[in-house]
């Protein structure tokens, strides 16, 4: 089974940027990625998709200064944050989803901290 291992998250700056990275051990040429977010207390909250062919959405808050994308050969996803906010605040997870299966993946999160 492809496991997700995330990474790249830390403290930064309002302002500031960080790259994620989410790392599986085996192919994701066919899964669909997304990048989600969970501060303690409250629900976790859908951050960007990247379909097989590349395609991408973002939730509202993430727009323009987000961005997510995907190195099948490396087996990896990315997650680009910029002009980062203190209510980026969260631990951040990626999740798998195998388009021909439905097998869902999760990795273990993050912790992205944006403070001065």
């Amino acid at each position: 089974q492809v496991q997700l291992v995330e990474s790249g998250g830390g403290l930064a700056q309002p302002g500031g940027s960080l790259r994620l990275s989410c790392a599986a051990s085996a192919s994701i040429d066919f899964y669909a990625m997304d990048w989600w977010r969970q501060v303690p207390g409250k629900e976790r909250e859908w951050v960007a998709n990247i379909q097989p062919n590349g395609d991408s959405i973002y939730a509202q808050f993430a727009k323009g200064r987000f961005t997510i994308s995907r190195n099948n050969g490396a087996r990896t996803v990315y997650l680009q944050m910029e002009s980062l906010k203190p209510e980026d605040t969260a631990v951040y997870s990626c999740k798998g989803r195998a388009v021909r299966t439905g097998l869902v993946l999760w990795g273990q999160g993050t912790q992205v901290t944006v403070s001065p």
